[in-house]
């Protein structure tokens, strides 16, 4: 709707300090009716030039002073132009009320970050998985938790999250909370969605995460050789819970299941191609891609072991415990065997990249689809490890042929 818009800068001639100083005002006015605020600025009614809402001189002060006012103008005159366009009744006070952030109801980071996270819960199966869904939860108990130390509030104005505050809250993930570098990352990218959303829907004027950058680790990746996959297979603990747990780890070094795909596995995955072999087809809970993996002799056999078994009754086809509980044991089976690295369940699925597939000449592309990757590149990491075991071999190589030359020197010298 069309109006009258002003703007007046003036001096408060009736309160002037005793150095001759007067503040000054601002009035809108908005089809003759004004609102008026102080600019919190005071100058020498001396130097006020009235007509041009200015003071007069050439000094660094003064050009600060009218580049101020300068800036205050332009800022009113888009409240006023953005009112318009939305073809409301525009009043001085609304204007007046919106530059002093008055009638604004500042969305609050954790209010989004709930919001957020209530929508990924109702999406799991979907969407998204509950892994996912668990990360993010714990990327907000983390944010609040950094809110309260460094803050003393229980929530902030999401306009009030700058590079300062994303830089700090990276430390304090790696020191109070004692994360490793790519966790830290892992958690801040998380938090990064959450600002891209209050960016998308105008509650912040800018994103400050542009001059911040994600920089992952690369991170060696352990991995059974082929001897300790040996010795783990032939191990008879004679204990039901190590051996069920040894179970499900070897399935994975052979299907390269990842833990949250081997619980979740049932007889609907087994699917039998036209020549007659199984084939594991399962959607990757992590990132819904699907993984197509012909069944070898020995996950076949795990199968077979279990499948009168009351663990799998419920009509899984591996009796997969907790992951807790996993992850204990395997620690403990690790010891039986004399294998000295960090065992956990997830170790399976590179002993699957690596010792079972690549490394007896599958093809990069098979391994990928097999593991269900989105990226060749993702795929690749391993690749890397194997070149660096075949570089430490030929290290080796080197070594031995070594003697050979030294035997040819010693019998040139004859």
């Amino acid at each position: 709707m069309q109006s009258t818009f002003s703007i007046l800068f003036y001096p408060k001639g009736n309160d002037i300090d005793k150095n001759g100083n007067s503040p000054i005002y601002a009035r809108i006015t908005v089809n003759n009716k004004r609102s008026e605020f102080s600019i919190r600025r005071k100058v020498s009614l001396s130097k006020w030039n009235s007509e041009a809402g200015t003071i007069r001189g050439s000094s660094s002060e003064v050009g600060d002073f009218n580049k101020y006012t300068a800036a205050i103008r332009i800022k009113l005159h888009k409240i006023y132009e953005k009112l318009l366009e939305e073809d409301i009744i525009i009043t001085s006070a609304m204007i007046k009320n919106i530059y002093l952030g008055k009638n604004i109801k500042h969305k609050m980071l954790l209010e989004i970050f709930q919001e957020h996270n209530d929508k990924v819960e109702n999406l799991i199966g979907r969407d998204f998985a509950a892994g996912t869904a668990e990360r993010y939860r714990t990327a907000k108990k983390h944010i609040g938790e950094y809110i309260l130390k460094e803050y003393g509030n229980d929530d902030i104005p999401v306009k009030d999250v700058d590079h300062t505050f994303i830089t700090g809250f990276e430390y304090y993930l790696k020191t109070t909370r004692n994360c490793s570098h790519n966790t830290a990352i892992k958690y801040i990218t998380n938090f990064k969605k959450i600002i891209r959303i209050a960016y998308a829907n105008d509650w912040i004027n800018k994103d400050p995460f542009v001059h911040w950058k994600a920089k992952l680790k690369i991170v060696d990746r352990e991995f059974l050789n082929e001897s300790e996959l040996q010795v783990l297979v032939e191990k008879d603990f004679g204990i039901p819970r190590l051996d069920q747990v040894k179970d499900v780890f070897v399935f994975s070094c052979f299907t390269g299941l990842a833990y949250a795909d081997a619980k979740k596995l049932s007889s609907d995955n087994i699917i039998l191609d036209i020549s007659g072999e199984r084939w594991i087809k399962i959607k990757r809970s992590k990132t819904d891609t699907r993984s197509s993996i012909p069944l070898l002799a020995i996950p076949q056999a795990i199968i077979e072991k279990y499948a009168e078994s009351p663990e799998t009754a419920s009509g899984n086809l591996l009796p997969v415990l907790s992951n807790q509980k996993t992850n204990a044991y395997l620690k403990e089976i690790a010891d039986l065997c004399g294998i000295k690295k960090n065992l956990t369940f997830h170790l399976a699925r590179h002993t699957f990249a690596t010792t079972v597939t690549l490394t007896n000449g599958v093809p990069i592309e098979s391994v990928s689809k097999m593991l269900g990757h989105k990226s060749l590149k993702t795929t690749q990491h391993y690749a890397k490890i194997i070149d660096k075991k075949v570089s430490e071999d030929m290290k080796a190589l080197k070594g031995k042929l070594a003697n050979y030359s030294n035997m040819e020197n010693a019998s040139t010298n004859v």
